[in-house]
């Protein structure tokens, strides 16, 4: 099969990189151009990676070789490049968060439906076997009706002087990013809308505790309600050291929990980890049951691992990893949180 040409829009998110390692060993996709507005960057990366550089973004959305894009540039253009991209009539994988407002998503939307270009969000939760599991024991009724989850996604990327002060910094900045919550949370956002669909309200707590002024915050909670009275509690921060429990799913016939399934947990493991188990009321004298799921060596290969569904969902091989829908809820909850916490109260859905 003749390879599908990509084009790389910025280096500024640091999972393109992980995506393009992976991507250049694959016969049915090759890369080849990229854009940076930081020349060093993405000249830089396109030596490693084999690719074409140019400061000019039209250049890569006319080169005649690239069919789609990878979209990785600062959260707060996204709606532009997207646009650009769809209107140069590109295929377009985009890093998460969506947009930073509802507005922008649906600006992305509208860009996408006009030129007629497809899109796929790149949410990494959602090609991780583990959470596919999970989705799959949830839609079969294994644990019957779900009641409480709750889903931490943490990293400790603030302890890291280089992370803070260098040309990463772009993620602590309120303009280019929100904040760190925004950046992350949408991450379990998106897995509770996968596992539960679409909540109705939000009570949150998001704050700062080891880095103010100059870092909009590190910690935050939110507890969303959904029509059925179910609840899930979202967990997240940018300054976990150590965990082991990631999520845990209960319902009135068992309960399933799932161990080292985000950054802090999966290199830091006892020497026989469960990734997976499950407790069913119908064969309570098994106890609990172990799964047989494997756990990455470390979280960068749960990131890496989207690009073959990515290049799979260009082949037409499968469906996009999530569509314009799921990328503009998991923006709609994080608003939601953000509001919840800013004002003292609950919020309802939609805003």
């Amino acid at each position: 099969m003749k390879p599908i040409g990509i084009g790389v829009l910025s280096f500024a998110h640091g999972h393109a990189g992980m995506y393009c390692q992976r991507l250049l060993h694959f016969e049915d996709a090759k890369l080849v151009a990229c854009w940076d507005d930081d020349e060093e960057r993405g000249r830089q990366n396109a030596q490693q990676f084999g690719m074409s550089y140019s400061p000019h973004l039209e250049d890569v959305l006319n080169h005649p070789e690239v069919q789609a894009v990878i979209v990785t540039c600062e959260t707060n253009r996204h709606a532009e490049i997207c646009e650009a991209a769809a209107a140069a009539q590109k295929d377009i994988f985009l890093q998460k968060p969506m947009a930073l407002s509802l507005a922008d998503c649906d600006r992305i939307a509208a860009a996408v439906r006009q030129h007629g270009v497809r899109f796929s969000m790149a949410f990494q939760m959602r090609v991780d076997p583990v959470n596919q599991k999970m989705k799959e024991l949830l839609d079969s009724g294994a644990i019957g009706n779900v009641f409480l989850l709750r889903r931490r996604h943490c990293i400790n990327v603030l302890w890291s002087q280089a992370f803070r002060e260098g040309k990463t910094r772009w993620h602590l900045e309120r303009d280019k990013n929100m904040g760190m919550w925004m950046d992350d949370a949408v991450h379990a956002a998106d897995f509770i809308h996968w596992m539960l669909g679409a909540p109705v309200s939000v009570v949150a707590e998001i704050d700062n505790h080891f880095f103010p002024p100059d870092i909009p915050e590190d910690s935050g909670v939110a507890i969303y309600r959904f029509p059925n009275k179910a609840m899930a509690v979202l967990i997240n921060n940018s300054i976990t050291l150590a965990a082991e429990n990631t999520t845990e799913i209960y319902g009135d016939g068992g309960t399933i929990v799932q161990n080292h399934g985000d950054g802090v947990s999966t290199g830091l493991r006892p020497p026989a980890p469960i990734a997976l188990k499950m407790f069913q009321q119908s064969h309570a004298s098994a106890g609990w049951q172990d799964l047989g799921c494997d756990i990455p060596s470390h979280h960068g290969e749960r990131i890496a691992a989207l690009a073959r569904p990515f290049v799979d969902w260009l082949h037409g091989r499968r469906e996009a990893i999530a569509t314009l829908e799921d990328g503009r809820q998991s923006v709609e909850m994080v608003l939601g949180a953000y509001q919840s916490a800013r004002e003292g109260r609950r919020v309802t859905f939609p805003l």
